[in-house]
C-alpha cells in the first residue's frame, strides 16, 4: 500500500471520533444504531483497526456524511453528475448507470402519502436485485409477501410475479440493480472474524 492510501486510512479514525464527539454520542449509541460492536468502533477512531466498506457504510448513513468526506477523499476532477430522475406511479426513479446494456442501476424514492393501491404483480424479462436504505418496502413475490426494512436486500428472477411499494406511512428509499439479460447480482461473503 503506498503512502498516501496508508496516511487516508489513518486519518479515518480521527474523522470519525470528531463525528462522534460533535454529536454528543457514545462509542455505545454508535454501535446500537449501527450493529457494530463498541470494541470494534474503538479500534477504528484509535487507528488500531483497519476501516473497510463494511464497516464505514454504516456510520457513513448514521453520521449523514458522504462517504467521500470520512475518508477524505482527494477531489477527481468536477464532481457534478446529471442524473435526470423520472416519475412513474407516485415513485421518483433515479438512474445511476448509463447506456442500456447490461446491469442497469436505480434508486428508487417513495415519498410519505403516495398511495399505495392493491399490489398488481406483473412478470417481464431479467433479473433483478433491491436494497433498501431507509424506510419500509412491501415485495410480492409470486405467492410471498415480504416487508424488507432498511439493510435488507431481495433479488429475484422477474419471470416471477411481482409488485413492490411502500409499507407503512413513512419514506421508502432504495437501490435497484435490473438485468434485462438475466445477469445476476455476484455477492460475496466471508466468515465473522473474532472482534468484529
Amino acid at each position: 500500500m503506498d503512502e498516501s492510501t496508508e496516511e487516508v486510512l489513518t486519518l479515518v479514525g480521527t474523522r470519525l471520533k470528531a463525528l462522534r464527539l460533535n454529536r454528543k454520542a457514545t462509542l455505545g449509541d454508535i454501535s446500537a444504531s449501527t450493529g457494530i460492536s463498541v470494541s470494534t468502533l474503538s479500534r477504528l477512531e484509535s487507528g488500531q483497526r483497519r476501516p473497510n466498506l463494511e464497516l464505514l457504510l454504516p456510520l457513513a448513513r448514521i453520521y449523514r456524511v458522504p462517504l467521500d468526506d470520512l475518508v477524505g477523499a482527494p477531489a477527481t476532477g468536477d464532481p457534478r453528475i446529471h442524473l435526470k430522475p423520472v416519475v412513474h406511479h407516485g415513485m421518483t426513479i433515479v438512474p445511476l448507470s448509463r447506456g442500456s446494456q447490461g446491469l442497469q442501476a436505480f434508486k428508487h424514492v417513495i415519498a410519505a402519502g403516495t398511495p399505495v393501491g392493491e399490489p398488481n404483480p406483473q412478470t417481464h424479462e431479467g433479473y433483478e436485485w433491491m436494497y433498501v436504505i431507509r424506510g419500509r418496502l412491501r415485495l410480492v413475490l409470486g405467492e410471498h409477501d415480504f416487508v424488507l426494512t432498511a439493510g435488507e436486500a431481495a433479488e429475484f428472477d422477474t419471470h416471477t410475479p411481482h409488485w413492490f411499494g411502500r409499507a407503512g406511512s413513512g419514506d421508502v428509499e432504495f437501490l435497484s440493480l435490473f438485468g434485462r439479460q438475466g445477469e445476476r447480482v455476484h455477492v460475496r461473503a466471508r466468515p465473522n472474524r473474532p472482534g468484529g
